[in-house]
């Protein structure tokens, strides 16, 4: 694909993006708890469903962000979020504060509720991705970095159910946490990830030059006058402050920041400066569906929209092996 005909791709790609997230917002506002419930507006549809449908597409956005800058930063197609332990990293820093919130329970309103689980969820997260990276010795060994972050992710998993093995009492808030949901985004909560992906996306967009120049390899980047730590320590502070706000959010959603650069790339080709907005736009339009899917398929009742775009992602990918050889 040539570099124009790639810039058209990208530009018809955002144009659709637009119109799908547009479209499924308003399926958002029409679908409540019976199914499709069209009607006049209500304070149901402008305090619930339409928080709810916004902070969908911001998380599904901030997730699928930070999948493309894990891609980037270490030029493997598989690496997300999750395989690099920062999401599992999060889980484990927002059951401790849920923890301390028992502990204290005077400080469970506030500041403290709004911000507190954000900033642990960002604490566990880029202690992960730091503990990932010390065990891979860096980033030049794919495999070393995949299994680094398998073995993170499995620790990190057993110490966050050992907490909640320890104090059942926040048992049932991390199950709604560890399945996904949007049910619990409100207008604070739309408000704290449309911020969170104005700050990443600011960073990420200043970044993407030093990402194009990394994916020709280390050595020609350095070349080119990257400086490479430096880039590395704002690569992973982007990509955990992303993960951090969404998973604080909603919880633990599978597979959408894997899916969606690899829809991006399968679409255009664009640089990073395309692909990381497009990612972004990808995700939200993911997971925004998906919720709309969970909330409509089996009303009254409402599937978990992690374990749904953990299915549909899972076959994507399986379908996506059969196309491709890595």
């Amino acid at each position: 694909m040539s570099a124009g005909s790639g810039s058209r791709a990208a530009a018809w790609l955002g144009f659709a993006l637009a119109g799908a997230s547009l479209l499924l917002v308003f399926l958002g506002l029409g679908v409540g708890s019976t199914g499709w419930e069209p009607g006049p507006a209500s304070p149901i549809v402008w305090d619930i469903r339409l928080p709810r449908s916004l902070g969908a597409w911001l998380a599904g956005a901030l997730l699928a962000l930070g999948g493309a800058l894990a891609q980037g930063l270490f030029r493997n197609p598989l690496a997300d979020p999750y395989l690099l332990g920062s999401a599992t990293g999060a889980s484990l820093g927002v059951a401790v504060f849920l923890v301390a919130l028992g502990l204290w329970p005077g400080v469970a309103a506030g500041w403290a509720m709004r911000w507190g689980m954000t900033g642990a969820a960002f604490a566990g997260a880029v202690g992960a991705v730091m503990l990932t990276l010390v065990l891979a010795r860096g980033v030049q060994h794919t495999l070393r970095l995949l299994l680094a972050g398998v073995i993170v992710g499995m620790v990190l998993g057993a110490l966050a159910a050992l907490v909640m093995f320890r104090v059942p009492e926040v048992m049932r808030a991390m199950q709604g946490f560890m399945l996904g949901t949007t049910g619990f985004i409100g207008w604070e909560s739309v408000q704290l990830m449309a911020l969170g992906l104005a700050v990443t996306g600011l960073a990420a967009g200043a970044l993407s030059r030093s990402l194009d120049a990394l994916s020709l390899g280390e050595s020609t980047a350095a070349s080119l006058g990257i400086a490479l730590g430096p880039v590395r320590v704002a690569l992973v502070a982007t990509l955990a402050l992303a993960t951090a706000v969404a998973v604080a959010q909603v919880g633990l959603i599978a597979f959408i920041g894997l899916v969606a650069p690899h829809l991006v790339r399968s679409l255009a080709r664009p640089t990073h400066r395309g692909l990381l907005p497009l990612s972004a736009a990808t995700g939200g339009v993911l997971l925004l569906a998906a919720d709309v899917l969970a909330r409509w398929a089996l009303a009254p009742q409402e599937l978990p929209v992690g374990a749904l775009t953990a299915v549909l992602g899972g076959g994507y990918l399986l379908w996506l092996m059969h196309r491709r050889s890595w």
